[in-house]
């Protein structure tokens, strides 16, 4: 009787837990359909700022135009105020971001693969999800004062609860036929965990990651609506106050830029890590 060798017969296993359903599509016909794509979305900018001039000269009470919001962001420029505001935003929201990614993938993972784990977290986390981490933000400031924490913590709860949760998804999606196929062929937990549940996950994970970034703007900026002296959460609140609405228009296109080129480098980053997905 035939024999497999342990050594050889795990790599083969990864590759086709990898792979899934076949080779993956060529770099040459991902480019071709971006390519197909860039009219329509060059046509999708060019006709949402048209309407944007129509609702300015229809005669809506104090509603900016295109060339007054891009005077006032030249001023805010100018005068460091919104280099400044960008920036603290941006530091509250990639370190609430990262920290709780970086906790999330794990306890996902636990929960996934092991039972019991899951079993002692998932009621918890299920219940977190349902209370909105928006909800927490006065409770936050209450118990940990209005420096940077409170701030931090409720948008590291946010992109946390994301996360955890798809993580978790992908790995209890992951094919039982792969995981009992590398078993058979000799793979240890570790392998089949490295090789195969690790890999067929990252999707569910990366995906995970760009609805908790979209959640950890909406947050900070909620959060500096309540508590801050900088931001651009803050500095809306201000211009709020003095119905200053081309000042409100401009926080508003930097906070869905940045949001925006965050969101393409993460999406960057799963089409590297995930090429082997067939893709429409």
């Amino acid at each position: 009787m035939a024999t497999v060798r342990k050594d050889a017969a795990a790599p083969a296993v990864q590759e086709a837990a990898v792979t899934g359903k076949g080779p993956a599509p060529s770099g040459k016909a991902r480019s071709r359909t971006r390519r197909s794509t860039l009219p329509l979305t060059i046509g999708s900018g060019l006709l949402g700022l048209l309407l944007w001039v129509v609702l300015a000269n229809i005669g809506i009470q104090g509603f900016p135009g295109p060339l007054e919001v891009a005077e006032r962001a030249v001023t805010s420029i100018g005068d460091g105020t919104l280099l400044g505001d960008a920036l603290a935003s941006l530091r509250r929201v990639l370190t609430g971001f990262v920290l709780g990614v970086a906790l999330a993938v794990p306890v996902g993972f636990l929960m996934g693969w092991y039972p019991v784990i899951r079993g002692l977290i998932e009621p918890w986390l299920q219940f977190f999800r349902m209370v909105p981490p928006l909800a927490i933000i006065p409770l936050a400031i209450v118990l940990m004062g209005i420096d940077e924490t409170p701030k931090i913590f409720v948008i590291f709860l946010a992109s946390f609860l994301s996360s955890v949760v798809s993580t978790f998804q992908g790995v209890v999606s992951v094919d039982s036929t792969l995981i009992n196929a590398a078993r058979v062929l000799g793979a240890k937990d570790r392998t089949v965990f490295t090789g195969v549940v690790v890999p067929a996950s990252t999707p569910f994970i990366l995906v995970g990651m760009r609805i908790g970034l979209g959640a950890s703007w909406a947050t900070v900026v909620a959060a500096e609506l309540i508590a801050a002296q900088e931001g651009l959460g803050y500095r809306m609140q201000q211009s709020q106050l003095y119905y200053d609405l081309p000042t409100i228009f401009v926080q508003l296109i930097v906070i869905g830029l940045i949001g925006l080129i965050m969101d393409r480098a993460l999406l960057l980053a799963e089409r590297r890590l995930t090429n082997w997905q067939e893709r429409r």
